[in-house]
């Protein structure tokens, strides 16, 4: 089995080895992977932080020994923390990467990082404070920076970026932490869950306090919440109806 690491800012995971294929997550600044099969432009790989699957361009990621992808596994995650930043290449050039991008990998990289990063579990009432960094970010299928977010790869990079792991997709999500019975037991950060008409989990948000919800919808936006799901202000209706909500932490 081959191995790799992402050298670039931000890399399209896509569903097929092909670039019109949609595009399941991203691959950002520093992240690590298994390579299971290769063909002559594309590998399927699947990430070590969440185990999800998909396609990625040869051109874009550069081999790793296994020795070195569990030396990865067992560092621990040093994530920038602001919006954007830069790293600097052995070439003395910079580059862009992205809030919550994996900055412990820049020295193996050959590259030198002098910006702030977070390198510890936060508590978590900082999860909230965290989500508003993605304020107004732009809603995209299977993002998850500020320039384009999806609802469960934006609570995903929150809760990483506060130490926490969670699983990719909404519906992946809503398998971990404990349920609680009532809207009212709900602390901020939170998860509340949303289905649709046939009961498949779809949508995801994080609980604020006061009956308030953060979540990506057109934009990472603030609404209210009650017990039958998210009222859009902007609407005058209510866009998603609840189904559970989770305690994580």
């Amino acid at each position: 089995m081959d191995y790799g690491i992402c050298n670039l800012s931000i890399v399209p995971l896509r569903a097929e080895a092909s670039d019109a294929s949609e595009m399941v997550t991203q691959v950002l600044y520093g992240e690590h992977f298994k390579v299971l099969e290769s063909r002559k432009k594309w590998s399927r790989i699947r990430l070590a932080f969440d185990k999800y699957e998909g396609w990625i361009d040869n051109k874009q990621f550069l081999n790793i020994s296994e020795a070195d992808y569990l030396n990865f596994d067992k560092t621990n995650l040093k994530l920038s923390s602001d919006l954007v930043d830069f790293v600097t290449t052995s070439e003395n050039q910079l580059f862009s990467i992205c809030l919550g991008s994996n900055v412990s990998a820049a020295e193996y990289l050959n590259h030198h990082f002098e910006g702030k990063a977070i390198t510890k579990s936060l508590p978590k009432e900082h999860l909230v404070e965290t989500a508003l960094l993605y304020l107004n970010s732009p809603y995209l299928w299977g993002g998850k920076t500020p320039f384009g977010i999806d609802c469960s790869g934006f609570t995903q990079m929150v809760y990483k970026l506060n130490g926490q792991k969670l699983l990719r997709d909404a519906s992946q999500q809503a398998t971990q932490g404990e349920a609680l019975s009532f809207i009212e037991e709900s602390e901020p950060g939170d998860l509340a869950f949303f289905d649709n008409d046939e009961g498949k989990i779809t949508h995801v948000g994080i609980i604020m306090k006061d009956n308030y919800i953060i979540h990506a919808h057109g934009k990472v936006r603030i609404d209210r919440i009650d017990h039958s799901g998210i009222f859009n202000y902007d609407v005058r209706n209510h866009t998603h109806k609840l189904r559970v909500i989770k305690r994580i932490i």
